[in-house]
């Protein structure tokens, strides 16, 4: 929910985008399109940006920080659907609600435009639509292999997984610094904290991976993860 000031005053979407943003990124490529303008809000660690069942009257984009987005279950569990990086954008619903929570991993700062001038420009520009088309298109797919995450492979797996996943998206320099604690882990990849730790630990002790603070991992045999992630 917006609740703060934001960070930056209303702004037009084709302006350059910090953080190292290419211009490829999802809101660049709606560049010059004279009827999205976006907001840039910053909110805390663990702060909520939006609630479940909350209207989806925003779509937004991760300019620094990191984002979960999940659900809490009847019995109080939390299923993390999916973190979203520098880049990433996310609340994009083909419903007039939010299906899932979203919230700031660690100080993170969100750039946000209306849903409804989207849909309004998607009715005019054909880049718009191909656009919105191609992010939602993006979701479906990472949902798809979520859920084939989630009902069929082993811990193991799934930690394999989850460590090329983060390879791909946040390594610098051969190291990941990953802003998500281990129960986040655990949440996203259906395991209890305890099971990634131990899971973890193991890769370390054969020398898949190293630790370089608490957060910090070095991969170091991404073959033998790709070997376990099948």
């Amino acid at each position: 929910m917006l609740t703060q000031s934001p960070a930056a005053a209303s702004l037009n979407i084709n302006r350059s985008m910090p953080g190292g943003l290419a211009p490829s990124e999802p809101f660049c490529g709606l560049a010059g399109h004279a009827g999205l303008i976006a907001t840039e809000f910053t909110y805390r660690k663990d702060e909520e940006i939006y609630g479940e069942d909350e209207p989806a009257e925003y779509v937004y984009q991760v300019i620094r920080g990191a984002v979960r987005t999940y659900k809490l279950l009847a019995d109080g569990r939390r299923q993390i659907g999916a973190f979203h990086l520098p880049g990433d954008v996310f609340g994009l619903e083909s419903g007039a609600k939010h299906r899932l929570a979203a919230e700031a991993i660690i100080d993170t700062t969100v750039r946000l435009v209306k849903r409804r001038s989207l849909e309004q420009a998607a009715g005019t520009d054909v880049q718009v639509a191909h656009r919105l088309w191609t992010m939602t298109a993006s979701d479906l797919k990472h949902a798809e292999e979520h859920m084939l995450l989630l009902g069929r492979k082993s811990a193991m797996e799934r930690v394999a997984n989850f460590l090329l996943e983060m390879d791909r998206r946040l390594a610098v320099a051969g190291m990941m610094a990953l802003p998500m604690c281990r129960r986040d882990i655990g949440d996203y990849l259906g395991l209890t904290l305890e099971t990634v730790s131990r899971a973890l630990s193991q890769l370390n002790e054969e020398g898949v991976l190293g630790f370089s603070g608490a957060r910090q991992i070095v991969l170091r045999n991404r073959q033998r993860l790709r070997n376990m992630d099948v």
